[in-house]
């Protein structure tokens, strides 16, 4: 479910099957895009405890970790595209394998 944001309301959307929820609020989510691709955005959750963390330098600050995650972008014969998440600024940059 990725969150949409239409006429100050913010709701939830399947993209496999375009089921609609109103979300009980916004707190939590961001959503993130790179570039002017067409690609569809990224939703990160505020609370990244879950995620696992690797040693990378982050290119907006230096810092030393990020928390990582990998998502299919782009068609299914392509392979999949792995996204950072600065520990220490938060700014978020993506790998493409």
């Amino acid at each position: 479910m990725y969150p949409r944001k239409e006429d100050g309301k913010v709701s939830l959307v399947c993209r496999a099957c375009d089921y609609v929820e109103e979300a009980s609020g916004s707190e939590g989510y961001k959503i993130v895009q790179e570039g002017k691709s067409k690609e569809k955005p990224a939703v990160i959750e505020e609370k990244v405890e879950g995620l696992p963390q690797t040693n990378i330098c982050c290119p907006e600050c230096g810092h030393g970790k990020a928390y990582w995650w990998m998502q299919q972008t782009r068609g299914a014969d392509e392979p999949t595209t792995r996204f950072y998440r600065c520990v220490e600024c938060g700014h978020v940059w993506r790998e493409y394998s």
